[in-house]
């Protein structure tokens, strides 16, 4: 049946009436808070070898928790946020790439592709298990009056950008409560503007890039608002932060902390915003997203529900290339190959950090094989629903790991696909292989390439043609996606490689 299991996740939602949840009371339900960078690499902060940037406040949420090592989104934004919200990889989910829909412009805020009506969601799974539930920043996942806002997929308030195109400007005239417009007396119009010939050595040239309103400060402050007036009872709180996606706009005071100490030249193009120090601004980017983490954790302290609440912090996908970002200046990509919309491990792997005080082990580290997807079961979990084995989740639930456990069930495999760069592609990794077709819409696909991500994790040595039954065990991996619902998100020819 054509995507059969994304029309399953959407009749699943009776299921949700059969929850069994355990017995315990709302006081003693632990929250969750799930913070999502966009565009971050792997390797964008200090717990995971970031040298230059800033980031204090998520190196000691490290130190006092856990890191993923072998953490995975997908390659873009859309298919990263319909995996963390439905449970479901992209060879199932009903978003396999980006599909926007409309423009730039406010009269033709569409959004991109959307989510079903009355699909089977995170948010739909924590509401009935007595949660709070609530989404701030960037959704992605269906636009004003589609069938896909939040708060028709299971949450009970949302505030920040509907259409991710909108959230390539952090000046924006508006964000949305809900259904109703919050408007900013912000003049950027378009985070899409090429250089006007003023002096670019002159700072006053770049002004009109700024505004009065930075959206992620508005949407920091409303998130912490939330939490205040829900601190009574559990909540579960998406935090989507927009940094450090372009383009490059962030408030001067936090590029001074970076003034002068790179070989900064001005951008004037590149497809976004110019900015007179791209890599100082870069940087800044990131530091401010780690301030705002810092506001957070300190706001739990001083409700004094620090202990009761876990928290998640990683991204929707590796660091971007071009566009003015410095993102390969820094090394945040690490050594892995590949950059956002790339299967190689620079595309898809992303920092992972989970804090729980006194619940997971403070300094702990863990390389189990996990990915957005299996973020729906962990919190279900977490907030005491069982998931009946027929419900429609790719994801297992990686809550024994966290907090030190044996018992920890692991995939068989995981699965990517993506299909507008390099003429699509396909990966899969199981154990240490990592197996990986380009050109999946091309004429002539190309043949699998194989990796030990254990002894290769730059993916540099294709052991394809030294291992021909890894690559036969890969094909059946490879091949178990199901037909998505948009013509384009299927290969215009059989994924047949050339022998190996």
């Amino acid at each position: 049946m054509i995507f059969k299991r994304s029309l399953r996740n959407v009749f699943f939602v009776v299921a949700l009436c059969m929850f069994a949840a355990w017995p315990v009371s709302a006081q003693q339900k632990t929250n969750i808070i799930f913070i999502m960078a966009d565009d971050l690499g792997y390797a964008s902060i200090g717990a995971f070898g970031q040298k230059i940037i800033k980031t204090p406040n998520l190196d000691r949420m490290a130190a006092g928790g856990m890191l993923l090592t072998q953490f995975y989104a997908n390659p873009i934004c859309s298919p990263s946020r319909a995996s963390l919200i439905t449970g479901m990889h992209s060879g199932h989910s009903l978003v396999r790439d980006n599909y926007e829909l409309g423009g730039y412009e406010d009269s033709t805020e569409f959004g991109q592709f959307p989510l079903a009506r009355n699909m089977f969601t995170v948010g739909r799974v924590m509401r009935s298990a007595g949660y709070k539930t609530a989404v701030f920043g960037k959704w992605g996942l269906g636009g004003p009056g589609s069938t896909g806002v939040p708060w028709k997929q299971g949450f009970d308030f949302f505030y920040g950008y509907l259409d991710q195109k909108q959230a390539h400007n952090y000046y924006p005239n508006h964000l949305w409560r809900n259904e109703e417009l919050d408007r900013f007396p912000n003049a950027v119009t378009s985070a899409h503007q090429q250089w006007d010939g003023r002096d670019p050595a002159d700072p006053a040239s770049y002004d009109r890039y700024k505004g009065e309103i930075y959206s992620c400060d508005t949407i920091t402050a409303e998130a912490m608002k939330y939490i205040r007036s829900n601190s009574a009872d559990p909540f579960f709180v998406y935090l989507a932060y927009t940094l450090p996606h372009m383009a490059l706009q962030v408030p001067d005071k936090y590029v001074e902390q970076y003034a002068g100490k790179f070989d900064d030249k001005p951008l004037l193009g590149g497809g976004y915003l110019p900015h007179r120090t791209p890599r100082a601004a870069y940087a800044a980017m990131i530091s401010l997203l780690d301030d705002y983490v810092g506001r957070i954790m300190q706001l739990l302290v001083d409700l004094n529900i620090d202990k009761n609440t876990l928290i998640i912090f990683t991204g929707d996908n590796g660091a971007a290339a071009g566009g003015g970002v410095a993102s390969d200046y820094f090394e945040c990509s690490g050594n892995l190959k590949g950059r956002k919309g790339s299967l190689y491990e620079g595309g898809i792997r992303e920092p992972f950090i989970a804090y729980w005080p006194g619940v997971i082990k403070a300094g702990s580290k863990s390389e189990h094989i996990a990915a957005l997807w299996d973020m729906l079961p962990t919190f279900a979990e977490v907030g005491g629903a069982h998931l009946d084995k027929d419900m429609p989740v790719d994801g297992i639930s990686i809550l024994p790991e966290l907090m030190g456990k044996k018992g920890q069930q692991r995939h068989e495999f995981l699965y990517w696909e993506i299909h507008r760069p390099q003429k699509g592609m396909q990966a899969v990794r199981f154990g240490d292989w990592k197996a990986v077709i380009r050109g999946t819409h091309a004429d002539t696909v190309g043949r699998i390439e194989l990796y030990n991500l254990k002894n290769d994790i730059a993916e540099k040595y294709d052991l394809s043609q030294k291992y021909p039954a890894v690559v036969d065990r890969a094909k059946k991996y490879l091949y178990s996606r199901e037909i998505a619902p948009i013509l384009e998100w299927n290969f215009y020819v059989p994924p047949k490689p050339a022998n190996n």
